[in-house]
């Protein structure tokens, strides 16, 4: 079995504001309808429910739960549904109304059908839910606990979670094996990635995916950049995204220089002040922390990529890991930037070096995070914000330096120096909403993820502490943390901010 988890499962399109809260709990409604379509009995369905347990239970309602839940059984995907239909499928549901299930079977249903239960832990995952399924005349047609475990991911008890696990023709359990594979065919960590895509789908489809999953980001932070008003919920935060943009757009329009490092701050703002409002997220490789690899892979592609710093740099040819043809050239230069051809536009040129670097810096942060979702945890609920934004900093750390020449080990060593700093970091969100501290938190480790990008590439990468001992102690913190400091609003900030 090995670590590495498809960068199209670790990072999947979604809604906010969670994507273990709100992502996962939809999931898992949406594999219920399914299976009740799919045995044939949802025609003797009367009734339908769900009880949430421990951190779904305690946080739910500021999560959106309750509401992805109805929007799951009515058969809507997050990957596909308007996110507007989920912010309002439980909050809005009209008294003595009416529930499709699997858009086909209408039933009674009403909003006290959505039980919580925060102080009730399964032993499979603090984020438990069950869903059942009654007839007419009160017994138990069906019933299924799903397990919400991070990052969107489900597991349903008795099963194991849905992964594209078969099939890749390079495993590895650990950091160190990793590197060690790499070493041994002469690959780096993004090459070794994407022959592991290509193992199970096409050269074609694995490009258009990675795209997709960055114009995904990037819309994100556009229309974060670009949004007003004040998010959902009893805090009241208002939006500051877009009048940062504006500050440091007149900056900029009065011939001053640029300021690379406060646009890496608003970009992450952005994202995540669009997670909080419910809109469209990719999980990166959570929704609590889906501002940062969005954040420092924008803070490239703007100010670093035509720079000398970025696609040219690589220390493996990049036309060796995606294929010069998926990008319309022949030639690729020695660095693995594509090569001008005679009568081809220079910034169309330089427009497919950043995608093939963006896709560099997916592919490396997918091989990274994979080892933090196989060997520690990615859930809030489980290990803390170190689990969340501490792995999504890593990530980052080791995408950028990746795009910025880096070697394998200086890859290590920058999603080390990330993690490492992120040890020990709670998750206690104010009044249960992915907003205080979360925005800011990402805009924070954004910037933590730059700096040690930095640190590693002015070193050799060589150093004292190596990933899989940071990897290990974030298990092992976790393990020790508190339950009141994961996600369950019940230590912390959380507690703290209200009792003043």
């Amino acid at each position: 079995m090995t670590a590495y988890v498809s960068a199209f499962d670790l990072f999947s399109i979604g809604v906010g504001p969670s994507s273990s809260h709100t992502v996962g709990p939809m999931r898992a409604a949406l594999d219920f309808a399914h299976r009740l379509s799919a045995t044939g009995v949802l025609p003797q369905v009367a009734r339908v429910g769900s009880t949430l347990y421990g951190s779904l239970g305690a946080t739910g309602i500021g999560h959106g739960t309750p509401d992805a839940v109805v929007a799951g059984l009515r058969g809507l995907a997050p990957e596909t549904c308007d996110p507007a239909e989920v912010r309002s499928a439980w909050t809005d549901f009209p008294p003595g109304g009416m529930l499709s299930i699997d858009g086909s079977h209408a039933v009674p249903f009403a909003k006290e059908d959505i039980v919580f239960a925060p102080r009730t832990r399964l032993p499979g995952h603090p984020n438990a839910m069950t869903l059942t399924a009654w007839t007419e005349d009160g017994s138990v047609l069906i019933e299924e606990t799903y397990y919400s475990v991070g990052g969107g991911f489900i597991r349903r008890d008795g099963e194991d979670a849905k992964l594209t696990t078969a099939g890749f023709p390079y495993c590895y359990a650990d950091a160190a094996s990793l590197l060690a594979l790499c070493d041994e065919h002469g690959l780096s960590i993004a090459e070794l990635a994407r022959l592991n895509e290509t193992s199970v789908r096409s050269e074609e489809e694995v490009a258009a995916g990675l795209d997709a999953i960055w114009e995904a980001m990037s819309g994100c932070v556009d229309a974060g950049l670009h949004a007003e008003g004040v998010l959902p919920g009893i805090l009241k935060v208002k939006r500051r995204a877009g009048v940062i943009r504006g500050q440091l757009e007149e900056v900029e329009a009065d011939g001053h220089r640029e300021l690379p490092g406060e646009w890496l701050g608003a970009f992450a703002l952005a994202v995540n002040e669009e997670n909080a409002a419910g809109g469209r997220v990719v999980t990166a490789p959570t929704n609590g922390a889906a501002g940062i690899l969005p954040a420092v892979a924008m803070y490239w592609w703007r100010f670093l990529a035509d720079s000398g710093l970025g696609a040219g740099n690589a220390v493996t040819p990049y036309g060796e890991l995606v294929g010069s043809a998926l990008l319309g050239f022949d030639a690729t230069s020695p660095q693995g930037a594509v090569a001008e051809p005679d009568g081809v536009d220079e910034a169309l040129v330089a427009e497919a070096n950043r995608r093939r670097g963006i896709r560099r810096f997916l592919l490396t942060a997918t091989a990274l995070g994979s080892l933090f979702k196989a060997n520690a945890s990615i859930s809030g609920a489980e290990g803390g914000c170190q689990a969340e934004v501490g792995s999504a900093c890593a990530m980052a750390a080791g995408g950028l330096t990746a795009v910025m020449g880096g070697t394998n080990r200086q890859i290590e060593n920058a999603a080390e120096i990330a993690m490492e700093h992120h040890l020990g970091l709670t998750c206690d969100p104010i009044g249960g909403l992915v907003q205080i501290p979360c925005i800011e938190r990402n805009a924070i480790a954004a910037s933590t993820a730059v700096t040690a990008a930095r640190l590693a590439l002015r070193g050799d990468g060589s150093h004292y502490v190596s990933l899989d001992a940071v990897v290990e102690t974030m298990r092992q913190t976790g393990l020790d943390m508190s339950t009141k400091y994961k996600e369950t609003s019940e230590g912390g900030l959380a507690v703290n901010v209200i009792e003043c």
